[in-house]
């Protein structure tokens, strides 16, 4: 919310995010009970030009510009080996606990998951699940299919149980600039309402 507050293209709201991340840091319970559960943030940052990922570790981060094509996050790492943007610290840190040895190619998601959070034993499939409805409709993605992907329990995109969906966005960003952009946010705790 601060990104989209204080920016006007995507870059500068991943800016925004990363100089914020590394003021006051991350951190908090993500659910209201009592079970301690954390994990560290993901973001996909778009405006009419350009789209960006952004994934974090504690302080340090990796950003992948969208070059085209589909893209999805899904509660966990997931920028490999292109990485446009980064922590200034980022390798030297890993290097330094002995997560990357400094001589392979650097690869963000092996090097810095599942690092002092608890891990999400589910997200490789709704990872993998959302890449493949994504990529169903590639070149033909309206806002309504896209609302059907986020709606789908069955892939578990849109969960149930102890860890729900509590919210959806989908966004119409179109190049132009004389047209609207159009946002659109589930009003219920479940997107397939």
């Amino acid at each position: 919310r601060l990104g989209l507050e204080r920016a006007d293209t995507a870059e500068k709201a991943l800016s925004v995010i990363v100089d914020l991340l590394e003021k006051y840091g991350q951190g908090g319970n993500c659910m209201e009970s009592n079970m301690a559960f954390t994990y560290h943030n993901s973001f996909l940052i778009a405006d009419r030009k350009e789209a960006w990922v952004l994934e974090t570790s504690g302080k340090y981060w990796a950003a992948e510009k969208v070059e085209g094509g589909i893209r999805n996050i899904s509660n966990q790492l997931s920028i490999t080996t292109k990485i446009d943007r980064e922590h200034p610290e980022l390798k030297e840190y890993a290097k330094s606990n002995g997560w990357w040895d400094g001589e392979k190619e650097f690869d963000f998601a092996a090097t810095y998951s599942y690092v002092n959070t608890a891990r999400m034993t589910t997200s490789g499939g709704r990872y993998c699940e959302g890449y493949k409805l994504l990529n169903k409709h590639k070149g033909s993605i309206t806002a309504e299919i896209m609302m059907e992907i986020l709606r789908d329990k069955e892939s578990g995109i849109n969960m149930e149980g102890g860890f729900m969906t509590t919210g959806s966005m989908v966004s119409v960003l179109p190049e132009q600039p004389n047209l609207p952009c159009i946002h659109f946010f589930t009003g219920t705790p479940d997107p397939a309402r």
